[in-house]
């Protein structure tokens, strides 16, 4: 569902740039403008967003960034943004299959569950999942539908997900999160008291207690992820003590969509900054990705 729906946003906005060039190809300065404001328009709006966050970080734990900082991050997250949701996730969605082969040749080794943020899907993940193609490891890469409903709603195909990884591997899969992904997979851990059946739950960029930006949203999810919304609180308050032990949460002081920075950790878990990364990139950052995998055993290309 979501792939349709984002190659329909692509299609458009292609629509609209050929409708633009026929009306203002007489017109140089006019053609100009309205080249840049279609093709690095949203750069406008990430960057509200990274003014939102360095305002709310002042008063966080977590290190503050400097000028220089956000706006590397900003740059990256410019260029990263288009080519997840207007590329990856439209149209190489399905560019790497699982590897879930129950004959015996992925056996012995620890598989991986991919588990996407909210408005993602496993596209999202392309570049962990060519790393791990030929690699001897099962995985798989999940589709959270549908797209707008509660949290909730997804834990049943992570369930299968773990099923299937932990059939091929024979060992309890290591559960890789970004975003929403890894409130996901909290809300799996609470419906199957789980804790035994993975070897550990990574997440990177979660909102763990919750964000800022969503105040401004209205989906059944984004609701769910607004800072110490009900939801949360109870997920909180449903987890025994000794969970915390099984995570190790990524987060970034230039996070644009998760802030203030400091609610991606969570109290006794593994929690590691890492800084000028903003929210899209920070999931595929090689380094990040080199060291995740590893706690899979998956040796370094």
């Amino acid at each position: 569902m979501l792939a349709r729906l984002q190659q329909a946003l692509g299609l458009g906005l292609l629509l609209l740039l050929a409708l633009w060039l026929r009306h203002a190809w007489p017109q140089p300065a006019l053609l100009a403008g309205g080249l840049l404001l279609l093709t690095l328009g949203h750069g406008s709006v990430l960057a509200l967003q990274f003014v939102a966050a360095q305002r709310l970080n002042r008063t966080d734990p977590a290190p503050r960034a400097g000028a220089r900082l956000l706006w590397r991050a900003w740059a990256r997250e410019v260029l990263t943004a288009p080519r997840v949701f207007l590329w990856q996730q439209p149209w190489r969605w399905r560019a790497v299959p699982d590897a879930l082969a129950t004959d015996g040749t992925l056996h012995g080794r620890r598989g991986i569950v991919f588990i996407h943020g909210f408005v993602c899907n496993r596209g999202y993940w392309n570049p962990w999942l060519r790393r791990l193609r030929g690699s001897g490891h099962a995985y798989a890469a999940v589709n959270l539908e549908p797209v707008f409903g509660t949290i909730d709603d997804y834990v049943p195909t992570i369930e299968a997900a773990v099923q299937r990884v932990t059939a091929a591997s024979g060992l309890p899969p290591l559960l890789v999160c970004h975003s929403m992904g890894g409130l996901a997979a909290r809300a799996w851990l609470r419906a199957h008291q789980a804790d035994a059946r993975v070897h550990g739950v990574v997440t990177i960029g979660t909102p763990h207690h919750g964000t800022w930006l969503a105040r401004w949203a209205s989906t059944a999810n984004s609701r769910q992820m607004a800072l110490h919304s009900d939801w949360l609180q109870q997920l909180e308050r449903d987890e025994p003590a000794q969970r915390c032990r099984l995570y190790t949460c990524y987060y970034s002081n230039t996070d644009n969509i998760v802030f203030p920075a400091s609610t991606a950790i969570l109290a006794g878990a593994d929690n590691r900054l890492v800084s000028g990364l903003p929210h899209v990139a920070l999931g595929l950052a090689p380094q990040l990705m080199h060291e995740v995998l590893a706690q899979a055993g998956v040796a370094r290309a």
